[in-house]
């Protein structure tokens, strides 16, 4: 088999917000923008990375998830158990300080891990965990 990572989804929740943290704060490049409203799936992806993307999408659109399923995705949205990803820099202090200075929410300060990387965290507009890790 010849597979390789092409696209991965995130919830959201304001798709404006969203796009404005992961297009001007994260620096990536806007590759499909599809719906209106909140019914609005937006791709992005690294600048120099153009095969594999970010998907930002309404949670829960399914038509097959029942109305208990979309109550417990909003639940766990709100606390920001939901979603996640791990993203990498060469410049994790610089990466940190501009994240920090657009006003994301703060999970963790740059730290060494017991697992022996280097990283910090911040909710995106949703509540996505945004886990940023140190480049070697």
């Amino acid at each position: 088999m010849d597979l390789s990572i092409h696209t991965t989804t995130l919830p959201h929740t304001d798709p404006e917000a969203s796009l404005a943290f992961y297009r001007d704060v994260l620096g990536f490049e806007v590759r499909k923008d599809v719906g209106s409203g909140q019914m609005r799936w937006i791709t992005v992806g690294a600048p120099g990375q153009p095969g594999t993307s970010i998907l930002l999408g309404p949670p829960a659109a399914d038509p097959g998830i029942t109305e208990d399923e979309r109550r417990t995705i909003a639940e766990m949205m709100a606390k920001g158990t939901f979603g996640w990803i791990m993203l990498a820099t060469k410049d994790l202090d610089d990466t940190f300080e501009r994240v920090q200075a657009s006003g994301a929410e703060v999970v963790q300060e740059p730290m060494e891990q017991f697992w022996g990387e280097r990283d910090c965290a911040f909710r995106d507009p949703a509540g996505n965990l945004v886990r940023i890790q140190q480049l070697h």
